[in-house]
């Protein structure tokens, strides 16, 4: 067989097409992901849209504030009757009606990350009787305090994502939220 010699552009074109489809499929494989996020302001509430978190029995849900950079310093949880949360350090809790029962290090919380995991509905007496419920978390980054709400949904199925985790909003030259300069 002889030696062909192909023009000089053909091996750039196949370093093309070929750096193509690698990329495709990457993207591919990122539109599948079990990552779900969303930027600080929108997991506030800010953009007028209710932040939810899905739990289910087939697996856990991770809340996770790494991305942002901040530490989880407390949270209630109005229903536990239906999730069960874990956290990845120290943390100060609330659970249900009782607003005076504190659990954990509120001092020296350290958590980044949430975990949570739908379990069979317990009966807890005081607690009425609802298909959801509301997580509130403290966060603390950069020498501010931070709010989030999220509404609990509760599947039977798999949520389609393991982690929802929450970025720092962008810098913007007009210093506004990214979340205000979208109409709602």
């Amino acid at each position: 067989m002889k030696n062909v010699k192909f023009p000089p552009f053909f091996s750039l074109a196949s370093l093309i097409v070929s750096t193509g489809v690698i990329l495709l499929a990457g993207r591919a494989i990122a539109q599948n992901t079990v990552l779900r996020s969303m930027l600080s302001c929108q997991a506030q509430g800010l953009s007028g849209i209710e932040p939810t978190i899905t739990v289910s029995y087939v697996q856990g849900t991770n809340l996770s504030f790494l991305p942002a950079g901040e530490t989880i310093k407390k949270v209630w949880l109005n229903d536990p009757s239906q999730v069960t949360i874990d956290f990845d350090g120290p943390v100060c809790t609330q659970f249900g009606q009782n607003q005076n029962f504190n659990s954990g290090d509120c001092k020296n919380s350290a958590a980044n990350v949430i975990q949570m995991r739908r379990i069979p509905k317990l009966k807890i007496p005081g607690l009425p009787n609802t298909d959801k419920t509301l997580l509130t978390v403290i966060t603390e980054g950069q020498g501010k305090s931070k709010l989030y709400t999220f509404r609990v949904l509760y599947t039977d199925s798999d949520p389609g994502y393991h982690t929802l985790a929450i970025y720092g909003d962008e810098a913007t030259t007009d210093n506004k939220s990214p979340c205000l300069r979208y109409p709602r």
